[in-house]
């Protein structure tokens, strides 16, 4: 367990605490460039140096077993679960362990955000369905995702001026939202996905692309995918171009994911 503190200089008028449910192993490059996965997501989603917060994010290592005790769950205002190598929908004792915490976590009316495979996990715990990309093969680079026309009334979504009916976000999977669960509003779809984005009630939020990502780290992980031929050398190359004619609307999709977590502070 490692937890890092954003602690403002006076006192503070808020205290949070978040738990990152880390479903990856850190790769040599995000090691070595960022310190790891937990520095990654700390610095997307966190409130920096926020006067009016103290702030604590704890990390587990879900992808080894590593989950807060069931008990714990109240000690958090929210949990946030990153992307992942392996198969949401797949029966390893790690994931249905992970699925019974989202449903407790859920139950207790705690703010879950899941990014990727965390999108599918948080869908498949609640009574979604989720499976193999059914257009087929990976979704790799910059997609532009569309907004649904009408959205619903909650607070982290009005938190967002001028909400555009467009925006793009980095992409990497092969799995995708078949059915999102029941009550749930699909908030984005795209061209490749039906559901990029669900939310049920205004303290769960799915997204499946990577907010978290920036460009360079997503050409490390194509260069990964490419030398152990997981995708094409062919598929790799336009990637690249890709990146280097366009890049996501990141500062859009993180100060959606910090409304969401931080949203209760408006009430």
């Amino acid at each position: 367990l490692s937890a890092m503190k954003i602690v403002a200089a006076d006192e503070p008028r808020t205290s949070r605490r978040y738990a990152l449910l880390l479903a990856a192993r850190d790769s040599e490059y995000v090691l070595k460039v960022y310190g790891g996965y937990f520095n990654v997501f700390v610095s997307a989603f966190g409130s920096g140096d926020d006067g009016d917060v103290c702030e604590t994010w704890d990390m587990f290592r879900a992808v080894d077993g590593e989950l807060p005790d069931l008990d714990d769950i109240g000690r958090y205002d929210g949990f946030v679960i990153s992307g992942s190598p392996y198969d949401a929908y797949a029966d390893e004792l790690w994931i249905l362990r992970l699925c019974l915490l989202v449903q407790e976590a859920v139950a207790a009316r705690k703010r879950v955000l899941g990014i990727c495979f965390g999108h599918q996990v948080v869908c498949r715990a609640l009574g979604g369905r989720v499976g193999k990309a059914r257009r087929g093969g990976w979704d790799i680079g910059i997609r532009e995702v569309a907004m649904a026309a009408t959205l619903p009334p909650w607070r982290f979504l009005d938190a967002l001026r001028d909400l555009p009916r467009y925006a793009k976000i980095t992409e990497c999977h092969q799995d995708e939202v078949w059915e999102a669960p029941l009550g749930a509003d699909v908030l984005a779809s795209s061209d490749k996905t039906g559901v990029e984005m669900f939310c049920v009630g205004d303290h769960v939020l799915g997204i499946q692309g990577h907010p978290e990502y920036t460009g360079d780290i997503l050409l490390s992980l194509v260069d990964r995918l490419s030398t152990s031929q997981s995708i094409t050398v062919s598929f790799a190359k336009d990637v690249k171009r890709q990146l280097e004619a366009t890049s996501a609307d990141r500062e859009f999709w993180l100060n959606l994911c910090k409304s969401f977590l931080k949203a209760e502070e408006l009430y």
